[in-house]
């Protein structure tokens, strides 16, 4: 019988449904390239090393090199019947070049090498995703910038409660996105660390340079403990939960334009490229992208919590449950990806329907805290005391079918005398919005100065 590459005491044909059942190579074929890539530093350590010849070298790294062309061309396949992505690229290597490809595995371990790929796969895209929440956020302050003066209803129980304006609502999303640009690129600082060299768990009696692969791979520094890094899967899991955090803020966003482009509100029309109609009422026309958006969360979601259940229960060192942590990490940062590059398209196509939403501001009573404010800093007034004053203006004005902007001065002062005539421009919306100067509050001065300082972050990057 034919050995297995990776078998060397099994002495019988594995079974099928064991196969089926552990073959990994229609998943993370994904990582041919890092595979590759690894092999290649490896590879040139053991050279320098003098572990494996000059000759052996010399036909390892054209070999290597071939293959990466080859398969990335797709003139490769790899759908055969190797257990993992690791056994695929040996065979194809040593078909390639004969037995030096067999002295490619000296001093490493296949725990080491997808730890390694793994490991590379998720820096990248750690970086690829905070270059895509960049540029998101780009679209945010373009938004902001051109509507400092456009009246929102700001909302709390998603009620109406303080006027606020739409580059203020939008300077908000732009700092979440921030965050998780942030929490992206503190993962791939904390988490850009070498396992190659680790081995199997203990690290290798072969005078391997570890220092060597690690600059030709691009890391930091190599892993202080090879028994912890080989089972290591902290840098997978922070890339779901940055993933799951973004997606999150994404649904958020997407819920309010959901509800925005309703005809209930009409704050912002969506481009007919970034929606669908119906298959039986002819009018329609559906917010699709959002609404897969806030779908894809649950999904992301799902793979985060699925890893951190794997991971939950297994003993030093390396256990091959671990192979389940790839599909998950594969999915959601496609997902991700997709997701900032198609919510950046419809962001900067969308429509503000500024008179709508300056029209909704005159309903829900809006500057009923600044008139509150007003009897504190006028009349002496204790703050719950104006408050409860406040809250019977707003039931009167609610008897005579108005808002409480549109109470007339004579009015306000049947109501109590004490007020002054001054007291109705705190009533006026713009006038409230405007009031909110204090750091990180709502006013065109303030939002103006919002916009200046992460436009600044962003130059700084």
């Amino acid at each position: 019988m034919k050995k297995n590459i990776a078998s060397a005491r099994i002495d019988i044909e594995s079974s099928a449904l064991l196969k089926e059942l552990n073959d990994s190579l229609p998943f993370d074929k994904e990582l041919f390239r890092e595979d590759i890539t690894g092999s290649l530093a490896h590879a040139k350590m053991l050279t320098k090393q003098g572990i494996i010849s000059q000759d052996d070298w010399k036909l390892i790294e054209q070999g290597l090199n071939e293959l990466l062309e080859e398969i990335g061309q797709g003139s490769v396949e790899l759908n055969g019947g190797d257990e993992d992505i690791h056994m695929a690229i040996e065979r194809l290597l040593t078909a390639k070049i004969g037995d030096a490809a067999k002295r490619v595995h000296t001093a490493r371990s296949r725990n080491d090498q997808v730890a390694t790929d793994f490991r590379l796969y998720v820096l990248h895209n750690n970086q690829e995703i905070a270059r895509l929440l960049v540029e998101l956020i780009k679209s945010f302050l373009s938004i902001a910038s051109k509507n400092r003066d456009t009246l929102l209803p700001g909302m709390t129980h998603l009620q109406h409660a303080q006027p606020i304006n739409f580059a203020y609502h939008m300077l908000a999303y732009a700092s979440m996105f921030k965050r998780d640009f942030e929490r992206f690129i503190s993962s791939y600082k904390r988490n850009n660390i070498s396992p190659l060299g680790c081995a199997a768990l203990a690290g290798t009696p072969h005078p391997i340079d570890r220092e060597q692969t690690t600059a030709e791979l691009g890391f930091k520094e190599p892993s202080l403990n090879c028994l912890d890094t080989v089972s290591d899967r902290d840098f997978a899991l922070e890339i779901l939960f940055n993933i799951s955090t973004m997606m999150m803020h994404i649904s958020r966003l997407s819920e309010e334009l959901i509800l925005w482009s309703t005809s209930e509100f009409k704050f912002v029309t969506l481009s007919d490229k970034h929606a669908t109609g119906s298959s039986i009422m002819p009018q329609k026309k559906n917010p699709d992208i959002p609404e897969l958006l806030r779908g894809k969360t649950g999904r992301v979601n799902g793979n985060l919590v699925s890893l951190l259940t794997v991971m939950k229960g297994l003993p030093l060192a390396y256990n091959k449950d671990t192979q389940e942590d790839k599909e998950g990490v594969f999915d959601s940062v496609k997902t991700a990806k997709l997701s900032l590059m198609v919510l950046k398209e419809m962001l900067d196509e969308m429509k503000v329907n500024k008179e709508n939403m300056e029209n909704a501001c005159k309903k829900g009573h809006l500057s009923a805290t600044d008139l509150a404010d007003y009897m504190v800093k006028n009349l002496n007034m204790p703050f719950r005391d104006a408050y409860h004053l406040v809250g019977n203006i707003v039931n009167e004005a609610e008897k005579m079918n108005k808002d409480i902007s549109e109470l007339t001065f004579e009015e306000l002062h049947a109501i109590d005398p004490r007020f002054k005539e001054d007291a109705i421009e705190v009533l006026n919306i713009e006038n409230s919005m405007n009031a909110r100067k204090s750091y990180g509050g709502t006013s065109k001065e303030s939002t103006q100065k919002q916009i200046e300082i992460l436009n600044s972050w962003l130059e700084s990057l």
